[in-house]
């Protein structure tokens, strides 16, 4: 029996309750009639329940997914979506730059074979529970992880226990990996490289909705953005994309999408978080957003050579409405990794705070581990992986985006350590466009191309 992932309407009722109780709404009614009629809690860690909801059950949730559509916010004037009212919350919000800062190809380089690294590190422990992956690595000797996770030396009772993700293990343990498998984490940095190819640096979030139905094959997207790209298939246009019966549009899939937004308004934070805006409210909203404009500003930041990863998470921070839970989490995480020496107690309280009443897979708290993770690690490279992995949650996801920061402020390959980049064997795979295979050296003159292509570019 096929179970489509993430789209079904008696999944989507539950985390559409969880947002609720985030974001403020009193969904109390809505919620004891979803209970009494039988209705139950979303999976907690797979994308669909295991066996469908009756016809009766299925219509409720589309009725009740529309009602809790309807529910007022509190937060709504504090977390805006529009790209105006957030700026207009931002009191230090960066001036634009006069013209691009230069960025050598070698630091892009750089920047997309740490995204890779760090990804692949997480890769094998994503979905696992704080306890298990550290019970791994411990195992194996590599704990804080120094290097890919493996198998070797486990026991067998704990990998019963805790087994590795099991579509990534084959590939992502360390006496499997043969150059970079295909991971959504890379697919999205290709289709944005392949956007600004196609409509330069002013493109719109129409655009990218086109390049991903031209581009994307639907089972390659998950959460958020599956819902988006069922909605564009339903006749609906962005923002509405992102609202419609989207629960997961505050979750991280915006966040992964903002790197080449980054890379290619090296200097230019403003220019990076307005073009990682463009992109993420066709899926996402508020704090969603709020972490893609974050991330692109940080890379922005860091990409130009000039600032430590403290004044990139600084800048990152300006771009994002200052009393938003976001801006709370990342603020709050960032003193956390200042204040203790031992990253676990960090994780431990970070955990303590957002865990359970965020799914795993939310902006808000992966965003947080994130900004922790790099204050931590104060910029080195395997420390910056490391500690945002190690902190459980969206393991490959957080360490692509640990990996990408880290990657530019080192500023070439060489300065990367070679057991973390010579598996990759400068190989990438992927289903999107004509990309499979290529290697990490040529997307880094693709990117370096737009980075310095006069804006706007062509339409």
């Amino acid at each position: 029996m096929l179970r489509l992932t993430w789209v079904q309407p008696e999944d989507l009722i539950g985390h559409e309750l969880r947002q609720a109780r985030l974001d403020g709404r009193n969904a109390s009614a809505v919620a004891a009639r979803w209970r009494a009629a039988g209705g139950r809690e979303a999976p907690p860690r797979a994308g669909a329940s295991t066996g469908p909801a009756s016809p009766y059950l299925r219509l409720l949730a589309r009725d009740l997914l529309d009602e809790l559509a309807d529910l007022p916010s509190p937060m709504a004037e504090t977390e805006p979506t529009d790209l105006g009212r957030i700026r207009a919350l931002c009191p230090h919000w960066p001036s634009p730059a006069p013209a691009p800062a230069p960025v050598p190809p070698a630091r892009l380089e750089a920047a997309w074979l740490g995204r890779a690294a760090g990804c692949l590190l997480g890769k094998p422990v994503e979905k696992l529970p704080l306890t298990g992956i550290r019970l791994l690595g411990r195992a194996a000797g590599n704990w804080p992880p120094t290097g890919y996770f493996t198998a070797r030396g486990v026991p067998p009772d704990l990998l019963a226990a805790h087994p590795w993700n099991r579509r990534s293990a084959p590939t992502s343990l360390a006496e499997n990996i043969d150059g970079m498998p295909e991971n959504d984490d890379l697919n999205y940095p290709l289709l944005n490289l392949r956007l600004l190819q196609r409509h330069g640096r002013a493109f719109t979030t129409a655009d990218v909705a086109r390049l991903w139905l031209d581009e994307l094959p639907a089972g390659r997207a998950f959460t958020a953005e599956r819902v988006a790209y069922r909605n564009l298939l339903c006749g609906l246009e962005p923002p509405l994309t992102a609202r419609h019966r989207n629960p997961f549009r505050e979750w991280i899939g915006a966040l992964i999408r903002a790197d080449v937004h980054g890379w290619t308004n090296p200097g230019d934070p403003a220019a990076a978080a307005e073009q990682a805006h463009r992109d993420a409210v066709l899926t996402h909203t508020a704090n969603g957003v709020y972490a893609a404009m974050f991330t692109a500003a940080v890379l922005a930041t860091a990409a130009t050579g000039a600032h430590d990863v403290h004044a990139c998470l600084r800048t990152g921070l300006a771009v994002v409405p200052p009393a938003s839970r976001l801006a709370g989490a990342v603020r709050d995480a960032i003193r956390l990794a200042g204040t203790h020496r031992d990253f676990d107690t960090v994780v431990d309280a970070l955990h303590a705070r957002h865990w359970p009443a965020h799914h795993w897979v939310h902006a808000v708290p992966n965003t947080a581990l994130i900004a922790a993770a790099l204050t931590h690690a104060d910029g080195d490279f395997t420390g910056s992986v490391s500690r945002a992995v190690s902190g459980g949650w969206d393991t490959d996801s957080n360490g692509a985006t640990a990996g990408s920061v880290a990657g530019l402020l080192a500023g070439s390959p060489a300065a990367l350590p070679e057991h973390w980049t010579a598996p990759l064997k400068n190989r990438l795979a992927t289903s999107v466009g004509d990309f499979d295979g290529i290697g990490f050296d040529t997307l880094a003159h693709l990117t370096h191309t737009e980075a310095t292509r006069p804006c706007p570019g062509p339409s």
